[in-house]
């Protein structure tokens, strides 16, 4: 069995994990409870990767991708086998290669930057059918990029790309994890060559990072995670008139909500004091006067706080302190309190407008924003 595994670990690096535990288990026959003690895991975590897997091969690109590594695997695994009585198979034989050589790391990440920014375009599909050999970018009637059908495999098994339409000729999309991985890969092109800023060192957190303009119009562009909140995801979504479902003004009411939560959690330095080693005595001493019981302290905070979950009332004010303060998804809200689907949207709206009028009412207008 060692010696199988052994030469399933012959798979390109950039195969999934979902999808190499999808082989192991279909092509080598390996159980579920022996994936499952390799991984750490539980059982049915591993029969829920594999059943993942599975429901994706719809998909004519994921199909061929797994037909293709899963016969690559087992020619490899009986070399491996045949071999165990005589030695160790030497690691640069031929069908080793062979594997390796059906789609590199190096070759998916440079196709992968050529593309997928040209599929990040408006309008942009790939195009393949059985009769190509190739795969196809179309942008309209204009083709912007041409790849090799096992890079488009690639990119389907990674799910950087999902299907758009289905038929004689399959057309493809690029998805949310495509755009990531794309400003992933970009940045780490800018890190090489020494042209990425502080923002972008890490490819990793810049691949959640959007440029924005500020609000005022001035100043240079930011890059910041608009996915951090769910306002920051509705506020980019348009309702049926084309405007935004989230208008800027209740946008700011959620975040000055926010802001007032996370003052309302600090409290007074408990910790060691040097300053009276270096001044006068008064000016180490603690004053809960500035700490607490100050303008914008964590008390001052807290009854904001209270003030506003109060007025909106049971339910508004449940939605707005788990999507504004707890930063839960709208999905992961509307499952803890009860609710339909694709309702917490407009009970948040709704929410947000109470919320902005109580402090139109309050304070004259939300207060800027420390930050």
């Amino acid at each position: 069995m060692i010696k199988t595994t052994t030469a399933w670990e012959g798979l390109p690096d950039w195969l999934p994990d979902c999808a190499r535990t999808y082989l192991r288990h279909v092509e080598e026959g390996v159980p579920i409870r022996q994936l499952a003690r390799a991984e750490g895991c539980a059982a049915s975590t591993i029969l829920r990767r594999v059943r993942r897997i599975e429901a994706r091969r719809d998909d004519p690109l994921v199909d061929e991708a797994l037909t293709r590594l899963g016969r690559s695997g087992a020619s490899l695994a009986q070399t491996a086998c045949a071999s165990v009585p005589m030695r160790e198979p030497d690691p640069m034989t031929a069908p080793i290669r062979s594997v390796k050589a059906t789609l590199e790391d190096d070759l998916l990440a440079r196709e992968a930057q050529r593309v997928l920014r040209r599929l990040a375009e408006p309008g942009a599909v790939l195009v393949v059918s059985k009769d190509m050999e190739k795969a196809v970018v179309l942008r309209g009637t204009v083709r912007t990029a041409v790849i090799s059908r096992e890079v488009a495999q690639g990119f389907a098994l990674k799910d950087w790309i999902s299907v758009a339409h289905s038929g004689r000729v399959t057309s493809y999309q690029i998805t949310s994890t495509g755009r990531a991985a794309l400003k992933r890969l970009l940045a780490e092109e800018q890190a090489a060559a020494g042209l990425a800023p502080d923002a972008t060192q890490n490819p990793h957190g810049a691949q959640h990072r959007d440029e924005v303009d500020r609000a005022t119009g001035r100043g240079p562009r930011l890059r910041m995670n608009l996915a951090e909140s769910p306002l920051g995801v509705l506020a980019r979504r348009r309702d049926a008139d084309g405007k935004p479902f989230l208008a800027p003004d209740l946008v700011a009411a959620g975040e000055r909500l926010r802001e007032d939560f996370e003052l309302a959690q600090m409290g007074p330095c408990v910790a060691q004091n040097w300053e009276r080693f270096m001044t006068g005595g008064a000016r180490g001493d603690y004053r809960p006067d500035l700490g607490t019981g100050g303008p914008g302290g964590s008390d001052r905070a807290r009854e904001r706080v209270a003030a506003a979950l109060s007025d909106l009332g049971p339910g508004l004010g449940d939605m707005v302190l788990r999507c504004c303060c707890f930063l839960e998804g709208l999905e992961a809200a509307e499952k803890r309190m009860g609710w339909s689907a694709r309702s917490g949207k407009i009970v948040l709206r709704i929410a947000l407008m109470r919320l902005k009028r109580h402090y139109d009412e309050t304070y004259g207008g939300a207060a800027p924003l420390i930050g």
